[in-house]
């Protein structure tokens, strides 16, 4: 990623988050006035510090994840050593879920916390060279700081929709109570709040997944055999979604393809862009040798 790139989509992020959490403020305002303001401020501060520390322990326990060692997976192992030292970056801790779905994800909070996760379909689906590219689009989130960012703005999108919950049980006052919550406003804000978040958190991951995709490409030389893999995986989340109930729900936005049911009205607010839209882009970056060129 060019300096100049990399300094738009840092601005880029740093405002949306700042969206989110003004979000945040407003709605504790609305919900409980100033009180709401206060409670709301602290709980981001508190929020973002546990993610900043905890989210890569988060990601691995919802996939049930367990740490390799090299002498378990010599080969998963000297892809990703190649990687990481072409790209001048620590070697990432490696782990593998027993999940059958295709899927991959890298978490912590920066290059020298980072783990790299692949699934046991991921590992059986895929061809030596499609899972390299993985692996560079997987290790091109954790030098871009993606993982960190998703991670906080899923959880300040996750505030915004509790404070909007709460705004049910509020007692509504007289009319002569000056502190007490507007109804219109209270009902406006149940039914807007968390959708204004989503649509925010699915900007940040949205773009960060085309980011990835670009820079991975970039890393790994080989745009062609990503886009292979992306259909590949595409196909076998289709046909063994994860349940929406389970914990990989709250770190669905972290793996390189959504393993969630993507049909219906869901798929309006999913983290991940169009596989197809991926792909395709893609393959004009392998048309285009000027691109990759190092």
């Amino acid at each position: 990623m060019t300096g100049l790139r990399r300094g738009r989509n840092a601005v880029k992020t740093t405002a949306l988050l700042a969206l989110l959490t003004a979000l945040i403020i407003v709605v504790g305002g609305l919900v409980a006035g100033s009180t709401g303001v206060v409670v709301a401020t602290v709980l981001s501060l508190g929020l973002n510090a546990y993610l900043y520390f905890n989210s890569d322990k988060l990601a691995l326990r919802s996939m049930a994840a367990r740490q390799v060692s090299p002498q378990e997976a010599p080969e998963l192992y000297a892809v990703v050593a190649e990687l990481s030292q072409r790209a001048g970056q620590p070697m990432p801790r490696i782990y593998v879920s027993p999940i059958a779905q295709p899927n991959a994800f890298a978490t912590g909070r920066n290059p020298e916390h980072a783990a790299v996760a692949v699934t046991a379909g991921i590992l059986q689906l895929l061809s030596p060279r499609e899972l390299r590219a993985v692996l560079g689009h997987e290790l091109a989130h954790v030098y871009n700081r993606d993982i960190l960012t998703s991670s906080v703005a899923a959880g300040l999108a996750g505030i915004v929709t509790m404070l909007a919950n709460l705004a049910i049980f509020l007692p509504f006052g007289s009319s002569d109570d000056d502190d007490a919550p507007n109804p219109l406003v209270t009902l406006l804000t149940v039914l807007f709040a968390p959708i204004a978040a989503s649509l925010i958190q699915l900007a940040i991951s949205r773009n960060r997944e085309y980011e990835a995709d670009h820079d991975g490409a970039e890393l790994s030389g080989d745009p062609l055999a990503l886009a292979s893999a992306l259909a590949k995986i595409s196909r076998g989340t289709t046909a063994l979604p994860l349940p929406a109930e389970s914990g990989v729900a709250t770190q669905s936005h972290l793996m390189i393809a959504n393993p969630l049911s993507g049909h219906g009205i869901g798929a309006l607010f999913s983290t991940h862009p169009p596989m197809d839209e991926r792909i395709r882009r893609l393959h004009q970056l392998a048309a285009n040798p000027h691109v990759l060129a190092s």
